[in-house]
C-alpha cells in the first residue's frame, strides 16, 4: 500500500481530493478537516488541494435517488483520495436502510482491502489508557462482514425461517497484502507486531488468518512478533495497553478491538483512519454520525481530522512527497498542541465547540 515512494515526485503538484460530508455530524467535521488540511499545506509550502464536493448519504438519496449515485463512484475513480463523513444508514428510508452502507460500499467497489486505525492517547481528559499508542491494522474485505465478503450475493442467507448461515471468508492473499501493511508499518514504529486470532476454536479459518501472517513475518526478522486470541487480547489491552505498537486482525476482530482501542486512548472522538489498497485511500473517522448532536457545534473533529492527516501521509509516501508529508505531521502536531493546551470538545473534558478547537488547530499550525 503507497505504491514505490520513488515513483510520481512532484514538490509542486497539486492534488485532487474528494469530500463526501455524509450525515449527522458530518457536514461539521468534514469541512473542519478540509480547513486543517488547507492550513497544513499552507504551513508546508505544498500546492493547495482541490477539493471537489461530491453527494453521497441522505441528502444524496433525496437528490438523487441513491446514497451512493454512481456519478460520485465515476468521479472518485479519477481523483488522488477522499473524505468520506460518517452515515447514518439506519435512518434511510428502504430500500436504501437494507443495501450496502455507503462506507462498505465504497471499501468493496474500490477494494480498499487495508483499514489502518491509529488510538494514540494525549495524557489529559478522560482517557482509561491515556499512554496508548498503537495501531490497529484490519483486514477490509473478507472474515465475517457478510456484506462484502462475496463478489456477489451476501455471505448470510436463511435456508429455513429458523435458521441463519453466515459465511467467514479467509483467503491466503487477501490475509498475506493485509500482513504485509501491518510489518512494514511496525517497521516504521516499534518494531513489534500483534496477530490476533481464534485458531483454537476456528481453527482452519482463523487458522489460515494466524498461518499467513506469520509466513509473512518471515521476510521481516526485526520485527518482534507475538499472537493472542480474540478474547484473551480484550483482556491485555485493558490491562497494558501501552506495551503493545502494531496489531493485524480479520475484518470483524479488528472492527471491535479498533473501537475499544479507540475508547481506551481518550474517546472514539479522537479514532482516526484509513480505507486503503495499493493505489487509492480514502480518510473516514472510525466512529458513526451522532445524530443526536448533529448541528449543534458539539461534535469532535479530531478523528476527521487526524484521518486527513493519515491520508496526506499515505499521499506523500506514495508519491514520494515530503511536503505532503510535512503537512501530515503538522496535522497531527496541530490537533496535539491544542489538546494540550487545553483546548477539547465536552466528551474529552472541555467546552470546545466544533469550529472553535478547529481554529485553535489552524492558528496553532499557522505559528508553527
Amino acid at each position: 500500500m503507497g505504491g514505490d515512494p520513488s515513483r510520481d515526485t512532484t514538490a509542486d503538484r497539486a492534488y485532487r481530493l474528494g469530500v463526501l460530508l455524509g450525515d449527522g455530524i458530518g457536514p461539521e467535521i468534514v469541512p473542519a478537516a478540509v480547513r486543517v488540511v488547507d492550513a497544513a499545506l499552507a504551513a508546508s509550502g505544498a500546492a493547495p488541494v482541490d477539493w471537489q464536493e461530491l453527494p453521497v448519504g441522505a441528502a444524496a438519496i433525496d437528490e438523487h435517488g441513491s446514497a451512493l449515485p454512481p456519478a460520485t463512484l465515476e468521479a472518485l475513480a479519477g481523483l488522488d483520495g477522499w473524505l468520506l463523513g460518517p452515515h447514518d444508514s439506519a435512518a434511510y428510508p428502504e430500500p436504501h436502510r437494507s443495501r450496502l452502507n455507503p462506507s462498505g460500499a465504497l471499501r468493496k467497489h474500490f477494494d480498499l482491502y487495508a483499514n489502518v486505525r491509529p488510538a494514540r492517547g494525549f495524557g489529559t481528559g478522560r482517557a482509561i489508557a491515556p499512554d496508548t499508542d498503537l495501531v490497529m491494522v484490519r483486514e477490509n474485505t473478507e472474515g465475517f462482514y457478510a456484506d462484502r465478503n462475496t463478489f456477489a450475493g451476501t455471505g448470510e442467507y436463511m435456508p429455513t425461517p429458523d435458521v441463519a448461515v453466515c459465511m467467514g471468508i479467509f483467503t491466503r492473499p487477501a490475509v498475506e497484502r493485509t500482513a504485509r501493511i501491518a510489518f512494514e508499518l511496525a517497521m516504521r514504529r516499534r518494531q513489534r507486531l500483534t496477530i490476533v486470532h481464534k485458531a483454537n476454536v476456528l481453527q482452519l479459518s482463523s487458522g489460515l488468518f494466524k498461518k499467513v501472517c506469520l509466513e509473512v513475518a518471515r521476510d521481516y526478522p526485526d520485527v518482534a512478533v507475538d499472537d493472542f486470541h480474540i478474547d484473551a487480547m480484550t483482556v491485555h489491552l485493558l490491562r497494558r495497553a501501552a506495551d503493545f505498537d502494531v496489531l493485524v486482525a480479520e475484518n470483524m476482530f479488528g472492527d471491535i478491538l479498533s473501537d475499544m482501542t479507540g475508547e481506551l486512548a481518550g474517546s472514539l472522538g479522537i479514532a482516526p483512519s484509513i480505507n486503503a489498497s495499493d493505489d487509492r485511500c480514502m480518510a473516514q473517522a472510525a466512529h458513526g454520525s451522532a445524530p443526536d448532536i448533529a448541528g449543534r457545534g458539539l461534535a469532535n473533529p479530531i478523528a476527521m481530522i487526524l484521518s486527513s492527516g493519515m491520508l496526506l501521509d499515505w499521499l506523500g509516501t506514495r508519491h514520494g512527497d515530503e511536503r505532503l508529508r510535512d503537512a501530515a505531521a503538522r496535522v497531527e502536531s496541530g490537533v496535539r498542541a491544542a489538546v494540550l493546551a487545553g483546548v477539547s470538545t465536552r466528551d474529552l473534558g472541555g467546552s470546545a465547540s466544533t469550529d472553535g478547537f478547529t481554529d485553535a488547530v489552524v492558528g496553532r499550525i499557522a505559528a508553527a
